[in-house]
């Protein structure tokens, strides 16, 4: 756990604003292709059913269960972890996703956020303590 907290303090290591734009486009297209096909087959409740699909995602992938990536993050392997090193929780990766609508709701800022913080983390990174890490 040592050379985990070695690691996040380095922030060369840390991921960046538009690596992890390009990651979360990835992730958005592979979402929007899976949703299109739930919309054509479920019709009324697709919309509902849309935006359990994509929690049900990022909460799984962001966890510990699904290894802290994104199918988009590994393209660029990038790995979302707690601050003190450790994965997160089921309940830990739905709150960074909560934080994730609130950082998009506000005009996006809270994304951009990650572009001028010193720590390159987002609202939602903030809110759920965690960083995006390179491999």
């Amino acid at each position: 756990m040592a050379t985990a907290a070695i690691a996040t303090s380095d922030t060369s290591q840390k991921a960046g604003f538009w690596i992890r734009v390009v990651a979360y486009l990835i992730d958005a297209v592979l979402l929007y292709i899976v949703q299109y096909i739930l919309g054509l087959i479920l019709q009324d409740a697709g919309g509902i059913v849309s935006l359990v699909v994509q929690i049900a995602y990022f909460v799984y992938f962001w966890s510990g269960q699904g290894g802290g990536q994104t199918v988009g993050m590994r393209v660029f392997g990038l790995r979302v972890i707690r601050t003190d090193g450790s994965a997160l929780t089921i309940t830990q990766a739905a709150i960074r996703w909560v934080g994730l609508l609130v950082s998009f709701l506000c005009l996006a800022i809270g994304v951009i956020w990650v572009a001028f913080d010193a720590n390159k983390q987002g609202w939602h990174d903030k809110i759920a303590s965690t960083y995006v890490l390179k491999k």
